[in-house]
This record gives structure tokens, C-alpha cells and sequence, in this order.
């Protein structure tokens, strides 16, 4: 009976059953107008690109970074052979829950394998993602980022993904949300080794500065609102926009590939329109023993504002809160020259940092927050991750970026780590320990959740 099943799941992308997947609870409040909150219970489960790929006789289909030519010699052949099993996710992968709270470790020495970083979605049932509609919302949490120096994010945003993963839309997914198939985001990540139910083996070629990971010939996009992606030195927060509706597999030019000079002719925005303090000219906000203090932990609300207070508006700005010991401080207030004293995210300040900065207006071509709103009318999932840059080292948030750029030139120092900070090799050799814990997530109207 038991090699039954499992010919029969390799008839497409099925599960194994070498590990048991349970996923770690993590509960959050859904609040009303006047702060009154009920508890939600929900879980977490592990993106399916961390995860053991095998065939039924437990040989590895994907082995450090490259696909088995024997089991994967296309697509539909790899689909057909390979399996993707549960997750021991705190002795694997160091990924703990307890009540509200999440903890994240960076490095965890399995019994098998080292695992760098992770992904995690989280779950309104065992086959559905949970979906949030953030127009005229807001959505609140609570972060220590104490333990992450350099070159780490502790990242928390939403894409558009499919609420099953894929499942309804591909039938030769049988994995879903329950194995955490489906990922997307505005980079189109060429990394994803299953998009749209097939093995991504085409054209794949391993990461010559990452032995876990490879680029195949498609790529997975969809629109991603960045909440937060921060250490303990900067912090940012960054809609990005595509021009498609929720996960879509890219195929050449349309993927917008910065390594074939076409960054902005794809389906999506990859610059996004950021705030980041440091950036916009506040160097002594965000930091250890500064106005927020990150060697303690730290509320983070934000705030989807829609023209006409309504659900159903169109967005018109994205603010920012904070709240620490027991103050609520507001963003700080933009400080550059050319820009208005704003502190919050509008299409007015994103073309106006686009200019003063110099930078590609991608943003206000794909549509603005306008076009942010209609792709949030499509359910956004919440993403919680920590990783390190194998491309630029992180510097595109803590330190100068772009490099052969004078610091001096406004929008190019956007923290204060070294511009030789943040080489993975390095991050992960001196601080395997990192860790990152979100808790306490809340979401409802405006002025509910904090």
C-alpha cells in the first residue's frame, strides 16, 4: 500500500512522507474600530523551496544547487519523479513558535544538512494561505531585531500568491499551501525550483557565489508590499508594483533580468519606491540607544490609506508608526533637498525621491499606488523571512549603494555599515546565531491595532 501512494503522487508534484508535516501555531488579533481584538489562531509553514525534493526510493532530486540529470532532464519528467517531504522546522531549519511569537535562527546545524535563513507564510487552515485585504487597514506588529548586524534582513511583506498555492489553477500541484508551494514576489526570482507546478530545471544554472541555490529559465512575479525588511543598524519599508495579476511565471524579457540590461522592461517594479530614515536624511533614528532603540523590541504599525476612507478606495498613502516604551513615535520627516517636509509614502514623494535621487521612476510607470491598491484587491499573503544578499551583501539597505558612487550623493548612503560588511561567507561564519522574533501581529481599521 505504501509504494502504491507513492506512485501514484509521481504522476505530478506530490508530497513525501519521510518527515510529518506539522505546522508551528502562531496566533494574531483581528481588531475593531475602538481597539477591541479577538485572538485568531493560525500556523506557519515553510516555503517548498527549503525543503528535502526526493523520489519515492528517497533518492535527491536536487542536491546543493544543481537538479539530478537522471530524475530531471525536464520539467515534466522532474514533476513526475520528485516529491517534497514535511519539515522538522526547529531541529532542520531553527524555526520555533510559541503563542503570538515566531523566532527565526539564521544558521541551524540539522542532522543532516546546515540551512542558511528562511521562509515562512502563514496559514488560515491546513490548504490556504492567509489572505489580508489591506485597503483602508492597518497591520501591526512587534520585532526584535537586537540580534541581526549586518548584511542580515528580518524581513516581513506580503505578495499576491494564490490562496492554495497554486492548486486550483495547476493541477499537477497536489503540494499547495500545505507545503508551502507557490512563491512569488516583484524580483521574479529565477531561483524557485517549482513555479506553476513544474520544476523550473530549464536553462538552470547554479549560483556560482551560493551552493544551495541556482537560476532556472522562468521566473515567479507578483506584487510585494515590503512592511519591513530591517536590521539593527536601517530599516525600510517598499511597495512594488507589477502590471500583472498575483503569481506569474516570466519567460524572458518580461522577467525585467538586471544581469541582461532590462530591469525596467519586465512586468514589475524592482526598485519599489522606499522609506527608509536613514536615506531620507535622519541618521540618529533607527539604531542601538537611538530614538528607536533596536536593542529592545519595537512596535511597527502601518497604515493603508484609500482617498475616500472607504474599503473599497483607491490608495492614496502608506504610513508609518512606531511604538516604544509605551510612546508612539511617528515616522521621522523626510530631509532632503528638492523633497517636501512629508513622512509617509504618496505618489508625490516617490517621484519626488525619484528625482531628487536620480533613480528610475519604474514605480509611477507600473501605476503608482493606485495600481498598488488594485493588486492588493487580489488578497496579499504575509511573508516572514531571514536571509543574507549573495548579490549585493545587503548594502542596498545598511550601507552605500550603489558602491562607485560618492557617499555624498543624496540616496546613496543608506545605513551605516561598511561597504565591506555583509559578504554571506562572512555573516555566516561570524554570526550563525542571528536570530529575529516577530510577535504579536494585529490587524484592522486605522487606529484599531496599537
Amino acid at each position: 500500500m505504501f509504494v502504491f501512494v507513492l506512485l501514484w503522487l509521481t504522476q505530478s508534484l506530490g508530497t513525501g512522507t519521510n518527515q510529518a508535516e506539522n505546522h508551528p501555531s502562531l496566533s494574531w488579533q483581528n481588531c475593531r474600530s475602538g481597539g477591541s481584538c479577538t485572538q485568531t489562531s493560525g500556523s506557519v509553514v515553510l516555503d517548498s523551496n527549503w525543503r528535502w525534493t526526493h523520489d519515492s526510493s528517497l533518492t535527491n532530486c536536487y542536491d546543493g544547487n544543481e537538479w539530478s540529470s537522471s530524475l530531471c532532464p525536464d520539467p515534466k519528467t522532474c514533476s513526475d519523479n520528485c516529491l517534497i517531504d514535511g519539515a522538522d522546522y526547529s531541529g532542520t531549519y531553527g524555526i520555533t513558535s510559541s503563542g503570538n511569537s515566531l523566532k527565526l535562527v539564521f544558521v541551524t546545524n540539522g542532522p543532516y544538512s546546515t540551512n542558511i535563513g528562511s521562509r515562512v507564510y502563514l496559514l488560515k487552515d491546513e490548504s490556504h494561505y492567509q489572505i489580508f485585504d489591506l485597503k483602508n487597514k492597518e497591520f501591526t506588529f512587534t520585532v526584535d531585531d537586537s540580534n541581526l548586524d549586518c548584511g542580515l534582513n528580518g524581513a516581513l511583506y506580503f505578495v499576491s500568491m494564490d490562496e492554495d498555492g497554486g492548486t486550483s489553477r495547476f493541477s499537477s500541484n497536489k503540494a499547495g499551501a500545505k507545503y508551502g508551494t507557490g512563491y512569488c514576489d516583484a524580483q521574479c526570482p529565477h531561483d524557485i525550483k517549482f513555479i506553476n507546478g513544474e520544476a523550473n530545471v530549464e536553462n538552470w544554472k547554479p549560483q556560482t557565489n551560493d551552493e544551495n541555490a541556482g537560476n532556472g529559465r522562468y521566473g515567479a512575479c507578483c506584487t510585494e508590499m515590503d512592511i519591513w525588511e530591517a536590521n539593527k543598524y536601517a530599516t525600510a519599508y517598499t511597495p512594488h508594483i507589477c502590471t500583472v495579476n498575483g503569481e506569474y511565471r516570466c519567460d524572458g524579457s518580461e522577467c525585467g533580468d538586471t544581469d541582461s540590461g532590462n530591469r525596467y522592461g519586465g512586468v514589475c517594479d524592482k526598485d519599489g519606491c522606499d522609506f527608509n530614515s536613514y536615506r531620507m536624511g535622519n541618521t540618529s533614528f533607527w539604531g542601538p540607544g537611538l530614538i528607536i532603540d533596536t536593542g529592545k523590541p519595537v512596535t511597527v504599525v502601518t497604515q493603508f490609506v484609500t482617498k475616500d476612507g472607504t474599503d473599497n478606495g483607491q490608495l492614496s498613502e502608506i504610513r508609518r508608526k512606531y511604538v516604544q516604551g509605551g510612546k508612539v513615535i511617528e515616522n521621522t520627516v523626510v530631509n532632503i533637498a528638492g523633497m517636501s517636509s512629508g513622512n509617509s509614502i504618496t505618489d508625490d514623494f516617490c517621484n519626488e525621491q525619484k528625482s531628487a535621487f536620480g533613480d528610475t521612476n519604474d514605480f509611477e510607470k507600473k501605476g503608482g499606488l493606485s495600481g498598488l491598491g488594485k493588486a492588493f484587491d487580489y488578497g496579499m499573503v504575509l511573508v516572514l523571512s531571514l536571509w543574507d544578499d549573495h548579490q549585493v551583501n545587503m548594502l542596498w539597505l545598511d550601507s552605500i549603494y550603489p558602491t562607485d558612487q560618492p557617499a555624498s550623493q543624496p540616496g546613496v548612503k543608506r545605513g551605516p555599515c561598511a561597504t565591506s560588511s555583509g559578504a554571506p561567507s562572512d555573516v555566516e561564519s561570524q554570526h550563525p546565531d542571528s536570530s529575529v522574533t516577530f510577535s504579536d501581529i494585529r490587524f484592522g481599521p486605522i487606529d484599531s491595532t496599537y
